[in-house]
C-alpha cells in the first residue's frame, strides 16, 4: 500500500457518483492517500449520509450535477483535466430498477457514454475505471463462480443496464479507446465487484443496512431470499482493487513513448518493444474484484453472523410475488491476482464485524466518532496488504 500512497500522492483523481456509500469511502482513502479529487454526484442518495458525515463536501473539488446531462460531463472531465477517472455514478437498486425502469437505463447505460464522451477529448495520460457490477452477468444459478470472459446478461433492468453499460465499455474501448493503437493517451478498464458491506450505508431494500437500522430501534430483521447466496465483502475490498487497477494502467500508459523509440531505433517492432503494448491491452479489459471463496454465503449466514455482534432476531420475509432476484451469485478473480497481484485481504467474519462496529459506534457515540472509525479502518486495511504484500504498482508508478 506504500506504493499506493507514492501513486497517489498529488495525482488529479474525478470520481462520478462520490456523494454515495463506496464513493465515499473511495474519496475519503484517496484524500488520504494525497490526491487531489474532484467529484461529481447527485445530492447524497440517503439522510444520513457518510459524505456529509465525513465532511467531504469542503475537502475536495464538490460538483452537483447529473451524468445523463452530456454537456456537464464533458466540462467537468475537461475542468478537472484527471491523470485517474473512477466512474461510480449509477442507479444501483435492483428493486428501484422495476419501479424506474427507462431512469435505470439512463444514467447507467448513457450516462456512462457521456462519461466515455468525455474522456475522448483528453490528451492523456489517463487511467479510467468504470465501475459495473457482479450482476452483469448472463446468471445460469452455476454453483461455480463467473469469470470476465463469460456471457454477459441482465434479468432485473438494472442488472442488464449494468451489462449495456459494459457492452457499450467494449465498443469504445475497441472503437476510439483501442491498446493496440499508438500512443494511446486514455486507458479504459471496467471493474466487477461483489455485494460490498460497511459502516455508512443507509440504502433502503439492502439487507446490511435494513438490518442495522432493526437493531438500532430492536425489531426484528426483515429477510427476503435467506436462502440466496452473495459474494459479501467489505468495501474496502474492492476499492483497493479499483484503485490498484488504475495505478497500473497508469504506469503502463506512461510506458508507451518508450516503446515507439525502441521499435523506431530497431526499425521494426520488437518482442520488448511490444510488451507494454500487450501488458496495456491485458489491463484495458474488465476485472472482477470478488471475495475468497469462503465469503460465498447465504443471507441467512450474512444476518446470523451479524447477531454474533449485535444481538437480535430476524424473520423470513419471502415473497413468492416480489420481483425476481438472483438464488446464486460467485465471482472467479484469479484475474485479478495474476494481473495485478490483488487478493482479498478480509474474510466474511471479519468484513462483518468491522461493518457491526461502525454501525454501533455511530450509534453509541455519534458521527465524528463514525467518522474516526472510517479512516481508522482504512488505515488497518492498509496495514494487513502491507503485512503480506502482494499488491504491486509497477515500476513506473
Amino acid at each position: 500500500m506504500n506504493d499506493l500512497a507514492a501513486f497517489y500522492q498529488g495525482k488529479r483523481v474525478l470520481i462520478t457518483g462520490h456523494t454515495g456509500f463506496k464513493g465515499s469511502w473511495l474519496t475519503e482513502w484517496l484524500l488520504l492517500l494525497g490526491a487531489r479529487v474532484t467529484g461529481l454526484s447527485l445530492p447524497p442518495p440517503t439522510q444520513p449520509a457518510l459524505f456529509d458525515l465525513l465532511g467531504l463536501a469542503g475537502r475536495c473539488e464538490h460538483r452537483l450535477g447529473d451524468i445523463r446531462d452530456r454537456d456537464l460531463v464533458r466540462q467537468t472531465v475537461a475542468a478537472a483535466k484527471p491523470d485517474v477517472v473512477f466512474h461510480l455514478a449509477a442507479q444501483t437498486l435492483v428493486r428501484v430498477s422495476y419501479d424506474q425502469p427507462v431512469e435505470t437505463y439512463a444514467t447507467n447505460v448513457m450516462g456512462t457514454v457521456h462519461v466515455l464522451e468525455a474522456l475522448r477529448h483528453l490528451a492523456g495520460p489517463c487511467a479510467a475505471v468504470l465501475v459495473a457490477t457482479d450482476k452483469v452477468y448472463e446468471n445460469r444459478e452455476w454453483v461455480h463462480a463467473y469469470r470476465e470472459s463469460d456471457s454477459l446478461g441482465g434479468y432485473d433492468p438494472y442488472s442488464s443496464s449494468k451489462a449495456a453499460m459494459e457492452l457499450a465499455v467494449q465498443s469504445f474501448r475497441a472503437a476510439f479507446f483501442n491498446p493496440r493503437q499508438a500512443p494511446l493517451p486514455v486507458g479504459v478498464a471496467s471493474a466487477r465487484a461483489g455485494n460490498a458491506m460497511g459502516g455508512g450505508d443507509w440504502a433502503q431494500d439492502r439487507l446490511v443496512p435494513d438490518a442495522m437500522r432493526a437493531l438500532a430501534r430492536d425489531e426484528v430483521i426483515p429477510v427476503r431470499h435467506p436462502a440466496a447466496t452473495r459474494p459479501w465483502q467489505h468495501v474496502l475490498e474492492p476499492l483497493s482493487g479499483y484503485l490498484l487497477l488504475a495505478a497500473r494502467l497508469f504506469s503502463v500508459l506512461g510506458s508507451q513513448p518508450a516503446r515507439h523509440r525502441s521499435s523506431a531505433a530497431a526499425g521494426g517492432p520488437s518482442c520488448d518493444a511490444q510488451r507494454p503494448a500487450s501488458d496495456l491491452a491485458a489491463l484495458c479489459s474488465a476485472f472482477n474484484f470478488g471475495p475468497d471463496v469462503d465469503s460465498n454465503r447465504t443471507v441467512r449466514a450474512l444476518v446470523e453472523e451479524i447477531l454474533r455482534h449485535w444481538p437480535g432476531r430476524w424473520a423470513d420475509r419471502s415473497d413468492p410475488q416480489a420481483p425476481h432476484e438472483a438464488g446464486l451469485l460467485n465471482l472467479a478473480t484469479d484475474k485479478a491476482y495474476h494481473l495485478l497481484g490483488w487478493r482479498p485481504r478480509w474474510n466474511f467474519q471479519q468484513s462483518v464485524a468491522e461493518t457491526v462496529r461502525w454501525y454501533q459506534t455511530a450509534q453509541l457515540r455519534g458521527g465524528p466518532a463514525a467518522a474516526e472509525l472510517t479512516r481508522d479502518q482504512i488505515a488497518a486495511y492498509q496495514a494487513s496488504a502491507a503485512a503480506c504484500p502482494l499488491i504491486i504498482v509497477g515500476k513506473n508508478g
